[in-house]
């Protein structure tokens, strides 16, 4: 057998339920692997070795309980995950990424850790994330930053950057993200993941510090569509999907009966789609939105993977509404303004959050209405164009994975970024996120579905060079045929 970080999600799977690897010896790999590797890669801020050894005992007793009497196992058994630390986990400290908030540990799970401990899975620790969510970088002021494992000196992307660089080196073999404005599908891209941001109101939407517009939700981060697809029908109320038709005979998206799990649709072909390709980005009118050579390439390779299988692509002109970039930054940094901070605490708030709370806790409610408002109209104008197509397709980065302290003007010190260190503006680090990921945050506006896939290497080959990706976005309900293409395109 290979090694057992080489095993997909899913192989794993059949080897803990067949009983040819017990839960012990799976989690003691992975966390081996944690312990050699995690202090180049910071992908980690907490590990739970003790508890996920005890839990991978009594996954143990339970197999062989069960096995005994012929019942059923929880849908991922054994499987070793690690959770976000905006995630609460019971009895473990909730970082939140900030020097800003006392160290006491959770006293209950969070709804995500709550469904995928249902379903039978271990949890290793707390993975790498920027202060409270708020970035496309993992760089904080309490731990190493999130490296990119292609690449040590770049990021792994953020929000979800620890859980990425995990997932991509081998320390797990899969993980669940959250997604509000990017943040499943950025550090995807950076770290040569398939990435799914599930729509509006399909799973459960994992923790963030406040979010009137409703733009987060929780997806997958694995090496291959299937795997994805695995964690996705785990993630779905009761460990099994029982929501809408993902598509119909034809390939297209549909709603109205029942559907096979997510992984048994990714076994299907999809239909021949038509694709729009686009450009256009909301941030536009805001700032320069200028791909480079790598994302365009990237783009390319993307539709001749795409018509090479039979799917028909055309140029897509995308009108966006100037106001855009205004209204969703005052609704996306609106919980930062309430988050609970002591006075004296505010000056350990990195110069982004401090900078972004500091201007939310002076707008009006009103201004805060206006802006979730207009974003809903946003929405129903975005979707009636997109409706031309069946999917449409964008790079899912406008640059190569950035240098570590690229957006904050942090430099490197001892593994850690004292707050001395962080001398950016928070203006200039935010319009280097938009440019460098243009394309993401209208899509959970619109609460639709979307997926990264790593199509492309810059420079050449994964040992060599720097994942690119594309991202297809689909209608509400298109989950499923999202991860038939990924794996359509070979991932």
């Amino acid at each position: 057998m290979a090694e057992i970080h080489e095993l997909s999600a899913v192989q794993l799977r059949y080897a803990l339920r067949s009983g040819e690897l017990s839960a012990r010896q799976a989690t003691d790999h992975f966390l081996d692997r944690i312990e050699a590797q995690n202090p180049h890669l910071g992908a980690f801020i907490t590990v739970t070795a003790e508890q996920a050894r005890k839990d991978a005992a009594a996954a143990d007793q339970l197999h062989a309980l069960r096995g005994r009497n012929g019942g059923a196992l929880p849908a991922l058994h054994g499987i070793p995950v690690a959770f976000k630390d905006l995630t609460d986990v019971a009895g473990v400290v909730t970082t939140h990424g900030s020097a800003a908030l006392e160290r006491k540990p959770a006293l209950a799970d969070g709804a995500l850790p709550v469904a995928l401990k249902t379903a039978g899975v271990i949890s290793l620790g707390k993975t790498q994330v920027p202060e409270f969510g708020l970035t496309a970088y993992s760089e904080n002021r309490i731990a190493p930053p999130s490296r990119n494992p292609h690449a040590l000196s770049r990021s792994s992307g953020g929000s979800s950057g620890g859980s990425a660089a995990a997932v991509a080196a081998g320390m797990l073999p899969f993980a669940p993200g959250s997604d509000g404005g990017g943040s499943v599908r950025i550090p995807a891209a950076a770290c040569g993941l398939v990435g799914l941001k599930p729509g509006r109101g399909l799973v459960p939407a994992g923790e963030s510090t406040g979010d009137p517009a409703r733009l987060v939700v929780a997806g997958p981060l694995a090496r291959s569509a299937a795997d994805a697809a695995l964690l996705l029908d785990a993630l779905m109320p009761g460990a099994a999907p029982q929501g809408p038709c993902q598509q119909s005979a034809d390939g297209r998206a549909a709603t109205g009966r029942a559907h096979a799990s997510y992984l048994e649709l990714t076994a299907r072909e999809p239909g021949r789609l038509r694709i729009g390709i686009s450009l256009d980005s909301p941030w536009q009118s805001t700032f320069p939105v200028i791909p480079d050579r790598e994302a365009l390439d990237a783009l390319t390779d993307g539709v001749a993977r795409l018509e090479a299988v039979g799917h028909q692509t055309s140029a897509a002109a995308i009108r966006y509404d100037n106001r855009y970039p205004d209204a969703f930054t005052t609704a996306w940094t609106a919980g930062i303004g309430s988050a609970r901070i002591s006075p004296q605490r505010e000056a350990l708030l990195t110069p982004l959050t401090r900078t972004f709370r500091k201007r939310a806790q002076q707008r009006s409610a009103a201004k805060l209405n206006e802006s979730v408002g207009f974003l809903r109209q946003f929405q129903q104008d975005t979707i009636a164009q997109y409706a031309q197509w069946d999917l449409i397709l964008t790079p899912a980065l406008a640059q190569t994975p950035r240098p570590l302290g690229w957006f904050t003007g942090a430099t490197h010190g001892g593994g850690y970024w004292p707050a001395t260190e962080w001398a950016g503006d928070a203006d200039d680090d935010y319009r280097k996120q938009c440019e460098y990921a243009p394309w993401s945050s209208m899509v959970n506006v619109c609460g639709l579905p979307a997926i990264s896939i790593p199509v492309h290497w810059a420079g050449g080959a994964p040992a060599s060079g720097l994942p690119m990706g594309i991202q297809l976005i689909g209608p509400m309900g298109s989950e499923g045929l999202l991860l038939q293409v990924a794996a359509q395109l070979g991932f």
